[in-house]
């Protein structure tokens, strides 16, 4: 009897054990790096939830999930790649949007912006990086902004195009291009404070970018009471200031 207690008790500590060290993965598109980490940091402390943010283009985790990668939650750079895993099969809820993102352009090279976007246009200008307009819902808004403001002739020959944000952000960095038309919410990062200089990209020149997020089946192996948790948790006030501080604009 005392053994059948002790059988008892060690698989309970052993199921505690699991269920506090269990973690949900997320996908995390490239766009949020900075804007997740603050996100996971405030989201566990009010849950104890631990979350595993993976970075990526949100193209290529939408086939990684068609072909059984395993992630709880979605967060896109658009919507239509959640709407499609949705449409597939691979979602347990509907996809809703958490925030629109915004352009910026960000320079480390000194090109003079006292033009703002004309500056694209600058001969002294060579390269132009930018996301990959056929993946990227960032490098499409980018190209409609060029379309916007005239420009898009002038620049064609100069963009240098990333398959994400996060390698358009290294073009710029590194200063590969002289300059790049990327996230906000990446310049806007405190670990990007006094690194270069910047310049919005008026909204009125491209469509706003509608960001994404679901649930995912894989979260039913074991992760659904705690990514349910963290989908609430994206539309709260906490994580509205978050995302505003960071220069997205809110539903």
């Amino acid at each position: 009897m005392r053994l059948k207690s002790l059988v008892l008790s060690a698989l309970l500590i052993c199921s505690v054990t699991i269920s506090a060290s269990a973690e949900v993965t997320v996908a995390v598109a490239a766009n949020l790096q900075y804007t997740f980490d603050e996100l996971k940091s405030e989201f566990q402390k009010e849950t104890g939830v631990e979350l595993k943010g993976v970075i990526g283009s949100s193209g290529k985790f939408t086939t990684q999930i068609e072909n059984g990668a395993p992630f709880d939650v979605f967060l896109s750079a658009d919507m239509d790649y959640p709407k499609t895993l949705a449409k597939e099969g691979l979602a347990l809820n509907t996809p809703k949007i958490y925030a629109y993102g915004t352009l910026a352009i960000w320079t480390m090279t000194g090109v003079d912006f006292s033009n703002g976007i004309e500056a694209l246009a600058n001969p002294s200008v060579k390269k132009i990086a930018i996301a990959s307009p056929k993946t990227a819902p960032y490098g499409h808004q980018a190209v409609n902004a060029l379309k916007h403001y005239g420009i898009y002739v002038q620049a064609e020959k100069k963009l240098v195009y990333g398959e994400s944000i996060a390698q358009t952000n290294q073009f710029i960095t590194t200063k590969a291009a002289d300059l790049g038309i990327t996230a906000k919410s990446v310049v806007m990062a405190p670990q990007m404070k006094g690194q270069g200089k910047w310049i919005d990209v008026p909204q009125e020149a491209y469509e706003p970018i509608a960001q994404g997020v679901v649930i995912l089946k894989h979260a039913e192996s074991g992760h659904m009471d705690e990514a349910r948790k963290f989908f609430e948790f994206l539309f709260s006030e906490k994580a509205a200031e978050i995302f505003k501080k960071y220069g997205y604009v809110l539903p």
